[in-house]
């Protein structure tokens, strides 16, 4: 999976072949065209609440797609900032961790197998926390 470049429609289409769920099916539930389907099929982007119902019908998190991206692809914080981030609330939910899927874990550790990448520079680049990485290291290549 290329987290880079994120197609969604795409990746709806292979769960729906997957489960093999029929149009019909998925036009009853839209409440759409069979022409509607298609253009989502085919659409990079659509909106979270259509991406919602997606991941309802099809029993699965596309948003977990965009969560790794931003896990390997967001630019590095700022470390003046974290002070500034502690002192100051947000009333938007807070999570406590990551979520590293499976193909997170091993994309990072092939870089290091194929030494594309150091530890410290998949520490640096991706902030995954130095004792996460020796535990994946440990666990999956021991």
């Amino acid at each position: 999976m290329n987290y880079k470049k994120i197609h969604i429609g795409s990746l709806i289409e292979k769960r729906v072949k997957e489960l093999k769920i029929s149009t019909n099916r998925i036009c009853t539930f839209f409440k759409c065209s069979k022409e509607e389907v298609q253009n989502i099929y085919l659409s990079e982007n659509i909106s979270v609440d259509n991406l919602l119902k997606w991941s309802k019908l099809l029993e699965y998190d596309f948003f977990r797609v965009y969560s790794q991206h931003l896990i390997l692809y967001s630019p590095p914080a700022n470390p003046n900032a974290a002070t500034y981030h502690k002192v100051k609330r947000t009333a938007l939910p807070e999570f406590r961790k990551h979520l590293y899927t499976q193909e997170v874990i091993y994309f990072v550790l092939e870089l290091i197998e194929r030494k594309e990448k150091t530890c410290q520079q998949i520490i640096d680049d991706y902030r995954i926390p130095k004792t996460t990485l020796y535990r994946w290291l440990s666990k999956y290549k021991g």
